[in-house]
């Protein structure tokens, strides 16, 4: 499927933007499921930015820009070409040992209760069942709700008030997945939702690492895995590690954010 994707976050300030340097997870990655047709970012300084792959294998783009007086806009937007695999992830390049995944952050850490979570959805299951089963459970468990949290609600938080959106639902699967001895890793992107459909927002979703197959994609929040209506832009530790725009700024008080996601599918 082809899918045309435009991503807009806008800032507004009181005053003058004096310096900014900002870290832009915004470049879709290529492998064997997903294709990069064309695609841009438009934003202050980009014609200086630095380019580079970390070591998750994400592309990435540093940003300065300074002395800044109206709005700023950063743009991301283009064509990607993407096929279903039924989640399964090949062709990724990742410099990072599996075992990094493990980690448990504090988004992710693992409390009693999700350590019962996992137990009880692992116990007499290959790798790959309890994953499902997992994934299955928190979408039950936890109502996708906007506005219950926010960005530094850790799934601890969110399991136990039931209550999330998909950053969170990544979140609590990462920690469940971690503490059973799973690597996991947080991922971010886009999803339409069908045939001429269109999303509104950015997207998370989870993926762990089943023995014999590879890195498989688990989606809670839709109790699915990722299929051709997906576009994979990054992967981490956790949604503070991959966040699609992040760094600091000199000046410029009052900030103010909007950001409109428009994911469509296109013709070919």
């Amino acid at each position: 499927m082809r899918l045309a994707i435009r991503h807009e976050t806008h800032y507004d300030y009181d005053t003058p933007l004096a310096y900014s340097a900002q870290r832009l997870h915004l470049w879709p990655a290529d492998y064997t499921a997903q294709k990069t047709v064309s695609w841009s970012i438009s934003a202050p300084g980009f014609d200086r930015a630095l380019a580079y792959t970390d070591g998750f294998g994400n592309r990435v783009h540093m940003v300065t820009f300074d002395n800044i007086v109206g709005p700023v806009s950063i743009v991301a937007e283009g064509v990607v070409d993407v096929t279903d695999t039924a989640g399964v992830v090949k062709g990724l390049v990742c410099a990072a040992p599996d075992a990094v995944f493990l980690r448990q952050t504090r988004p992710t850490t693992a409390t009693a209760l999700l350590r019962t979570l996992a137990e009880k959805q692992f116990a007499g299951r290959s790798a790959l069942e309890g994953l499902h089963s997992l994934m299955t459970e928190i979408h039950a468990r936890v109502a996708y709700e906007i506005g219950a949290t926010h960005a530094h609600t850790t799934a601890a938080e969110a399991f136990a008030d039931g209550r999330g959106v998909c950053q969170d639902h990544a979140h609590i699967f990462l920690a469940a997945a971690r503490s059973a001895g799973i690597p996991a890793r947080y991922v971010t992107g886009y999803l339409v939702t069908g045939m001429g459909a269109s999303s509104t927002a950015a997207h998370a979703w989870a993926e762990a690492l089943v023995p014999d197959l590879g890195w498989v994609g688990f989606d809670p929040a839709n109790a699915k895995s990722p299929t051709d209506n997906y576009v994979r832009v990054a992967a981490g530790l956790d949604a503070a590690g991959v966040a699609p725009i992040r760094g600091s700024r000199r000046g410029g008080d009052a900030e103010r954010m909007r950001v409109e996601v428009r994911v469509e599918i296109a013709q070919q």
